[in-house]
């Protein structure tokens, strides 16, 4: 069994932008994990909330990222990531 440290997962937030089909709202919409197998966990933050898994954060981004509407905006950056906001970036 391999070893994993703390830092081996990082939590991203759903933001979209426009919601095309009228169900999740504008705004934070979701929250994820991506653990260190890649594989991402999202709950929604909506009225009628589920949890789904997917293989990875480009399976999350091709389902619920609507040409563009919605943004992974990642919490926990990882190092020499340039597309991570260190404005999300959470200090402990």
């Amino acid at each position: 069994m391999t070893e994993h440290s703390i830092n081996s997962f990082r939590r991203f937030l759903l933001y979209r932008m426009e919601d095309e089909c009228r169900v999740s709202g504008i705004g934070t919409v979701a929250e994820g994990v991506q653990f260190s197998s890649g594989r991402c966990v999202i709950t929604w933050l909506t009225r009628t909330p589920s949890v789904a898994v997917y293989e990875n954060i480009s399976e999350v981004e091709i389902v619920h990222g609507h040409g563009g509407k919605t943004e992974v905006r990642w919490i926990d950056p990882q190092e020499n990531d340039p597309d991570s906001d260190p404005a999300l970036t959470t200090s402990a």
